[in-house]
């Protein structure tokens, strides 16, 4: 590779992977030329090689416009990646919410989505539906538009990726429970798309914070070694002819929570995560465990009548009234901030005339 180009790569991995205020001094000062900061690190940091810098670039340009440019083998550009299922988890919260967390946009996502809410639905009166977008991924925007197809009765343009619109269709059977979708950083692609277009049709709301801004059609580029790559050249267009944003799709409720955490809650929704304690100077994490609501223990004259009874005292026996374990709480602040949602919404559809 020619040293101009692989101080661009360089260059640019410098800008993207370290922090700003490590990179120049405070305040406003202008960005260094990249050939110049390639230079400096080509000549004075020992051990490393041009092939070691060209890798690491590659890598950190991928890594930090994820979704908007990505390498892949030749055979991947007709068949998708498999490993990865449609629908990741299944569930009931609160015995009336149903829950279906999306792992990636695929031909065949509609299909998903559909039996498992069904399946939910089969013995259970469900009061809204939350669909969980968070590190949700795709570049199948025909699938995306075909999963937001099941929640529109009417016809109309979903999507444009630059063939022309693709509508819903007028139907008896969508699926009109209240919807709460949950987005985040790591929502790129058809995600992103699909949860832009089902607030659009008025569909749902969006919970979170804002998505990738990756919803972009793709161009593809061969390269020496036999790989492609794919450059983000336009983007994907609403019903209505609105550009999806470099910028993202932006959330109705802002909840902000970070990644790291996010991950933990979608492993476990009631699990408690560990947090920083002081402690006599020492800084530690306090630990873990699954939220529960607690009761304050009162006595009740029961308790007085069974203390006289058996001969204990009333500090030796549990209550009649805590016996059974509260239910845990979810954690997720925002799962928890969809549920209190679509509860009250259905609320508002019973009470409505």
């Amino acid at each position: 590779m020619r040293p101009f180009r692989l101080g661009l790569f360089a260059g640019c991995l410098l800008f993207l992977l370290a922090p700003a205020s490590s990179l120049w001094a405070t305040t406003t000062n202008a960005t260094p030329d990249f050939r110049v900061v390639f230079d400096l690190v080509r000549a004075h940091l020992a051990g490393t090689s041009d092939l070691e810098l060209n890798r690491a670039a590659v890598e950190g340009l991928l890594a930090n416009l994820r979704g908007k440019v990505r390498v892949v083998a030749a055979t991947n550009l007709l068949v998708a990646p498999t490993n990865t299922p449609f629908v990741s988890k299944t569930n009931l919260l609160e015995t009336d919410i149903a829950y279906v967390r999306v792992s990636r946009v695929a031909d065949g996502l509609a299909g998903a989505v559909s039996a498992a809410f069904q399946t939910l639905q089969a013995s259970n009166t469900l009061k809204g539906l939350v669909l969980d977008l968070r590190f949700a991924e795709g570049e199948d925007f025909a699938a995306a538009a075909a999963v937001a197809d099941l929640f529109i009765a009417k016809e109309r343009p979903l999507l444009d990726w630059g063939n022309g619109a693709m509508k819903s269709t007028e139907k008896q059977n969508a699926l009109t429970l209240p919807v709460a979708i949950l987005i985040n950083r790591e929502t790129t692609g058809a995600a992103e798309a699909l949860a832009a277009v089902l607030r659009d049709a008025g569909a749902g709301l969006l919970l979170g914070s804002p998505t990738a801004g990756a919803a972009m059609v793709m161009s593809e580029y061969p390269l020496s070694d036999g790989q492609w790559l794919r450059i983000a050249s336009a983007p994907v267009k609403l019903g209505d002819g609105t550009a999806l944003s470099a910028q993202g799709v932006k959330p109705d409720i802002e909840v902000k929570v970070g990644l790291e955490e996010e991950r933990i809650y979608l492993r476990d929704a009631y699990g408690l995560v560990a947090k920083p304690v002081v402690r006599s100077g020492a800084i530690s994490n306090a630990p873990a465990g699954t939220n529960t609501a607690s009761r304050r223990q009162r006595i009740t004259e029961a308790d007085l009548v069974r203390e006289r009874r058996e001969g204990k005292s009333v500090d030796e026996f549990t209550p009649a009234r805590d016996r059974e374990p509260l239910k845990p709480q979810i954690s997720d602040p925002a799962l928890a901030r969809a549920v209190d949602l679509l509860k009250g919404l259905a609320v508002v559809r019973r009470t409505q005339p």
